[in-house]
């Protein structure tokens, strides 16, 4: 057993465990509404990504020297 599987502690799970979660999020939320829910998280991820591959700022005046006795302290 690897270590995210302990640290998630789903080592012991199988078909008929997962089969009965799936029941109650079919429960829960209905079956019509789990495409519009996977749709919705689709999204975030989509836009997560976009925005992670946006360019970065530079700086406009350079790194900052930290021997340089004019330099802004922090």
């Amino acid at each position: 057993m690897n270590f995210a599987t302990l640290l998630l502690g789903i080592g012991g799970l199988g078909g008929t465990e997962l089969l009965l979660i799936g029941l109650a999020i079919i429960l829960l939320f209905g079956a019509k509404r789990i495409p519009e829910l996977f749709r919705g998280m689709g999204q975030g991820i989509r836009e997560f990504k976009d925005a992670s591959k946006e360019e970065k700022p530079e700086f406009r005046d350079g790194p900052i020297n930290p021997n340089d006795p004019t330099a802004p302290r922090r």
